[in-house]
C-alpha cells in the first residue's frame, strides 16, 4: 500500500469569495470546483496537487472542531488521499482515534470524506483523493474524447 498523502486542507471563513480570491491572486490557485452541501457552502482550490476548501460552513456543529474551542474561523482540518481506506480506517480504530459521527453526510459533492478527532483533536479527513487542477484537467481530457 502507498503511503498516504496529505492533499487536502479546509479553512472555515466567513466570507468565502473573498478568501478564494485572495489564494487566487496571490498564489495562482485554480478554481477547481464549488459546494452548497447541508453542511456548508464553499469553492475548491487546487495548485495542482493539494486541495483547498474554502468553506463557510452552515452550523455551530459542523464548524465545531470538537477541540475544545468552538466553532472557530481558520484552519478547520486537513486531509490523508489514501489508496486503502479500510486499512486506514482499521488503523484508526487500533489507535483509538473516534470517528465524528455526529455531521450530517456531506452529500454528492464529488469530496466524500470520513471526518476523524486526531491527537490534540484536531480533525483530519481520509479519503480517496479530492478534485485537484491535474485530475480536474485529466478528467475534462477524458470526456472530451
Amino acid at each position: 500500500m502507498a503511503r498516504p498523502k496529505i492533499r487536502h486542507i479546509a479553512l472555515h471563513t466567513p466570507d468565502v469569495e473573498k478568501t478564494a480570491e485572495f489564494y487566487k491572486t496571490v498564489f495562482e490557485m485554480e478554481e477547481v470546483g464549488r459546494t452548497d452541501s447541508p453542511l456548508a457552502t464553499g469553492v475548491y482550490l487546487s495548485d495542482g496537487y493539494l486541495n483547498l476548501a474554502v468553506l463557510n460552513f452552515k452550523s455551530a456543529a459542523a464548524a465545531d472542531r470538537l477541540d475544545g474551542l468552538g466553532p472557530v474561523m481558520g484552519l478547520h482540518h486537513f486531509g490523508f488521499a489514501c489508496e486503502d481506506l479500510d486499512e486506514i480506517r482499521k488503523r484508526l480504530a487500533d489507535s483509538e482515534t473516534p470517528l465524528r459521527t455526529d455531521l450530517p453526510a456531506a452529500g454528492n459533492t464529488g469530496y466524500f470524506e470520513e471526518k476523524y478527532v486526531g491527537p490534540e483533536s484536531v480533525m483530519l479527513d481520509i479519503s480517496h483523493g479530492w478534485l485537484t487542477e491535474k485530475r480536474k484537467k485529466a478528467e475534462e481530457a477524458a470526456a472530451a474524447r
